[in-house]
């Protein structure tokens, strides 16, 4: 979604423009982005942490990149699929209709999430299959922004630190973008629309504080599960090898036993 309001002016005013757009729309919507960044994000590495050996002691550069390319998606997401006024209108620009429900609504699919009542099951499924495409193409923009931050980080204190010795082989950017990318479009994706579901039975059942109270709880063990989800995706196809790999370093001959006790000198 996207407001056209603020047009050429400053990136703070369109910024600001945004905001009033989907708070419009939606009065819950900066509760909901600072449960997000704040428990969210921190839910969320908690689970990548949790998944790896050790807590990811020996994998502090992956559970980094996480944190990074986490925060990345977790405000595109808040941002691009939070409804808005305009992003329905035959005006509005491609990325505003992309993210929104325009396109959605020309299918006579659900607008928001598959669970909306009043639809057949082939609508839900057109649903789920577009937004898994919305979800998966923030997901390959967010991993390709987030991974290159992050092992330019590494390698600039590799380059700034003669006694920093990194502990994992940096991920291929492309890969680890395509892993955030079926990790968006499925598991992000599927749990998004559960969430949904339940906010719309839920909401008009409890009073506002409770109602919070509820969904701070429930998306924080949502972002938990997503963290254990990219980790097992990532590992599956071997685009994070951590720090227990018997895969030897280049040049020498480190197995996995004595690269686990290798020590910054």
């Amino acid at each position: 979604g996207g407001s056209g309001k603020g047009k050429g002016g400053s990136p703070f005013a369109l910024l600001a423009a945004g905001f009033r757009d989907r708070m419009a729309a939606d009065p819950e919507y900066v509760f909901k982005v600072l449960t997000e960044q704040i428990i969210g994000v921190g839910a969320s590495v908690l689970g990548d942490m949790s998944s790896r050996k050790d807590w990811g002691i020996h994998e502090l550069d992956f559970v980094f990149a996480t944190l990074i390319v986490g925060s990345i998606i977790n405000f595109s997401l808040m941002w691009f699929l939070a409804p808005t006024a305009s992003a329905g209108s035959a005006s509005a620009s491609f990325t505003s209709k992309f993210f929104g429900d325009y396109f959605l609504r020309k299918m006579g699919a659900p607008s928001g999430h598959m669970f909306e009542r009043g639809f057949p099951v082939s609508a839900r499924v057109a649903n789920f299959m577009y937004k898994g495409t919305v979800f998966a193409t923030i997901g390959v923009c967010a991993g390709l922004l987030g991974t290159v931050i992050s092992n330019s980080l590494i390698a600039l204190r590799k380059a700034t630190d003669p006694n920093f010795v990194q502990q994992n082989e940096s991920p291929n950017v492309l890969a680890n973008a395509g892993c955030w990318a079926l990790h968006m479009g499925l598991s992000s994706n599927a749990r998004y629309q559960v969430l949904n579901g339940m906010d719309m039975v839920i909401q008009p059942m409890v009073p506002q504080g409770a109602f919070r109270l509820i969904t701070s709880v429930v998306r924080s063990a949502n972002n938990v599960i997503g963290g254990i989800s990219f980790v097992m995706i990532a590992k599956m196809f071997g685009v994070q090898k951590g720090a227990d790999s018997e895969e030897p370093e280049v040049g020498g001959k480190t197995t996995k036993k004595n690269r686990k006790g290798k020590k910054n000198v």
